[in-house]
């Protein structure tokens, strides 16, 4: 069987897509009148100018369900069998676009809401492609990938709160507060949706510390295959000593950084920091 892998633009995989690939669907980015395309002819800078000129955060859109169908179509009549990866379904009416769109082509067109965003995303698209080099079928692909979806952590820790204050996922107190008294709460998915959890104090390097550590203790039985160290244009000695202490606390064969692209950069501001990983049991 022939098949192709696809996937939203939020699956912030950069060059790793690339050589795996993978074809990625842009998402939308609107600048006040002008509309972007994720990862084509924008990028996060963009994002940070037009926010601290206008105080805005962008607005971000998903592709219709035209857009979809068009975009598949050339891979299904080229003779493959597409399996796309959307960014959770309750953060973008992405994946109900993509599988309205899927039911054109006849079952030639798997959609996988990942449940996640980011590289939490990008882990299935890379676990898909390990099977598909193994030979496995599409449906073989889906099933394992839809099985995974509770054990992939997605979670990052964002410098400041700015950005989550402008789209609506603080308050102006718990902002200001947050900034003064160098806050820094855990943002992770849950079933697909955004939460806050623990809150760490201090400076980024000390707070990053606190949660590769965090993770290791909840974590301890994961799978060694990779894990993606992923921000949004984040200071390299921050990076840097994110990739040191992930040495010293996990055994992963590959770590892979990661950039975020202009969607995700958009919601969550320059420095935000993740370490992703699928873990083997929750």
């Amino acid at each position: 069987m022939d098949i192709q892998l696809t996937a939203d633009s939020t699956c912030d995989l950069g060059e790793n897509a690339v050589a795996r690939g993978v074809v990625l669907m842009p998402l939308l980015v609107i600048l006040g009148t002008e509309t972007y395309f994720d990862g084509v002819n924008i990028v996060p800078q963009d994002i940070f100018d037009h926010v601290a000129k206008t105080g805005k955060l962008p607005k971000t859109a998903a592709p219709s369900t035209q857009d979809y169908a068009d975009f598949f179509r050339p891979f299904v009549e080229a003779g493959k069998t597409v399996i796309h990866f959307n960014i959770s379904a309750k953060s973008s009416s992405a994946h109900s676009y993509a599988a309205e769109a899927a039911r054109e082509f006849g079952g030639k067109v798997f959609v996988v809401d990942t449940k996640a965003l980011s590289s939490g995303q990008g882990l299935l698209v890379m676990k898909a492609s390990d099977m598909l080099r193994e030979g496995k079928s599409a449906e073989e692909i889906v099933e394992t990938v839809n099985s995974l979806r509770p054990l992939v952590n997605t979670s990052f820790i964002p410098d400041r709160l700015d950005y989550l204050f402008k789209g609506g996922r603080c308050s102006r107190m718990q902002m200001y507060g947050a900034n003064l008294l160098k806050i820094h709460p855990l943002i992770e998915m849950e079933d697909g949706q955004l939460i806050a959890d623990k809150k760490y104090r201090g400076s980024m390097t000390k707070c990053i510390s606190s949660y590769i550590d965090d993770l290791a203790a909840q974590y301890p039985a994961y799978d060694d295959t990779r894990c993606f160290i992923t921000h949004s244009t984040a200071d390299p000695a921050l990076v840097a000593f994110a990739k040191e202490k992930v040495a010293e606390r996990f055994r992963f064969r590959e770590v892979l950084e990661t950039v975020a692209g202009s969607v995700i950069t958009g919601h969550c501001g320059r420095n935000t920091l993740g370490v992703l990983f699928i873990a083997k049991s929750i």
